[in-house]
């Protein structure tokens, strides 16, 4: 193994001092509600609302200012990520049987009753966004949607952004952001409800925050920076495997874009190509700073090798752009989700293809997947113990609590045996 480019930044190290404010942003929230919640807005946003909530009059106000054509897109997202959410939704079933006479158990399929779906309102206005949190949600059946995004937007929030939450199902939206709309959400206001889980990406703060909430609400994960792991043989394309580096990187100045190939000249061409895509993105575009501390290239002896390799890295994003693809789709495991051959592009997926774009980072795709509509649904199980089950289970269960010395634990079980 070879490393061409190595990252000069390391993510993964621990940042006291958000911990730290987002501590007292939390504490100040859960303790004081709407006016810390007012005071934050006010530090954080360069345009506070007087009132967190969007009316039925002002989102209208900002749909009927949208263009068909954004409108026609935007409607599209919602179709394509809903279809994809209800053909998964097919596939969780309840379950009912007998395991034993007399012995009924099975489980049922719940949805949340209230999810917070945070909505990051940065640099640009991600049209996607919104209905990847929100519409699994609707589709999973959650009643109560509550979305929250920054009012970076003349005081308000993106009308695009707005137009995919309305549409996606959400009931309630606010232009409140950051951690403090974490709080909000996590332990409720005098004007926002508390919800049951909290779902969607965001920056660091906002990440921090959903971690430090977690118990008090439910998370969906810990997602962000962007990651993307480029994996190349000498078949490759130099030109379109540099554009999907570079598409990742503009996400933000830590996002993290990894080129693994197997064959030096390709990487070495991928590299000068680089050098030229990157010069036509604007000036202040976070690509600069994100390929030049955090992006890598790495040479493998092998196809094996790469796969060994990106199955380490985990990345939020694996592209192949490999002749062998049967090979990587059935030996890569770990990664929020793939992509396979040159045309699949991640960008499709970040925008219209249906598959969510909420994804695990950091090495998460190790043990868990990206968001999806069983995200908002809780299998819960349930028993009914009937004659002549009832003997054999407490007859084990008086032995075994016995053995543990579980005094309250045998009597529940052998006073079932008298009667």
């Amino acid at each position: 193994m070879e490393v061409l480019k190595k990252r000069k930044k390391n993510n993964n190290a621990l940042n006291l001092e958000t911990v730290e404010i987002v501590h007292n942003i939390l504490e100040d929230i859960k303790n004081q509600g709407d006016k810390s919640l007012k005071f934050y807005e006010d530090k954080f946003n360069k345009e506070s609302r007087k009132q967190f909530r969007l009316s039925d009059k002002e989102i209208e106000e900002l749909i009927d200012s949208l263009d068909v054509d954004t409108k026609k897109i935007i409607e599209l997202n919602v179709k394509r990520i809903k279809a994809f959410a209800e053909a998964q939704l097919t596939t969780i079933n309840p379950l009912e049987g007998y395991f034993g006479e007399g012995i009924r158990m099975g489980h049922k399929i719940i949805p949340i009753d209230s999810i917070g779906a945070y909505v990051p309102g940065g640099r640009y206005p991600l049209l996607s966004s919104g209905p990847m949190v929100v519409a699994p949600a609707k589709v999973a059946g959650v009643s109560n949607i509550i979305a929250c995004s920054p009012a970076n937007y003349n005081g308000s929030i993106h009308p695009a952004v707005v137009y995919g939450l309305k549409l996606s199902g959400a009931t309630e939206i606010y232009g409140i952001g950051g951690a403090q709309a974490v709080a909000a959400m996590a332990y409720g206001t005098e004007s926002i409800t508390k919800v049951d889980m909290i779902a969607g990406p965001g920056n660091k703060f906002v990440a921090e925050a959903k971690k430090q909430v977690f118990g008090e609400v439910g998370i969906d994960m810990i997602a962000g920076p962007s990651e993307i792991v480029v994996i190349t043989d000498d078949t490759s394309n130099p030109e379109l495997c540099a554009a999907d580096l570079l598409a990742q990187s503009e996400h933000d100045p830590n996002s993290r874009a990894i080129l693994i190939s197997s064959e030096k000249k390709i990487a070495e061409a991928i590299s000068l190509e680089i050098e030229k895509q990157i010069k036509k993105f604007p000036s202040d575009s976070p690509v600069y700073q994100s390929w030049g501390d955090m992006g890598e290239i790495i040479i493998t002896e092998n196809d094996e090798e790469s796969i060994k390799l990106s199955n380490e890295i985990a990345g939020e994003h694996v592209q192949v752009h490999c002749k062998n693809l049967k090979k990587y789709e059935q030996e890569l495991k770990n990664y929020g989700s793939l992509f396979l051959g040159a045309n699949s592009s991640v960008v499709f997926s970040d925008k219209v293809s249906g598959t969510n774009h909420t994804l695990p980072t950091n090495k998460a795709g190790k043990y868990t997947g990206g968001l999806w509509v069983g995200s908002y649904l809780k299998t819960q199980t349930f028993q009914e113990i009937n004659e002549p089950g009832l003997k054999k289970l407490a007859e084990h269960s008086t032995q075994q609590s016995d053995i543990e010395g579980l005094h309250g634990h045998k009597m529940s079980a052998y006073k079932r045996l008298e009667n």
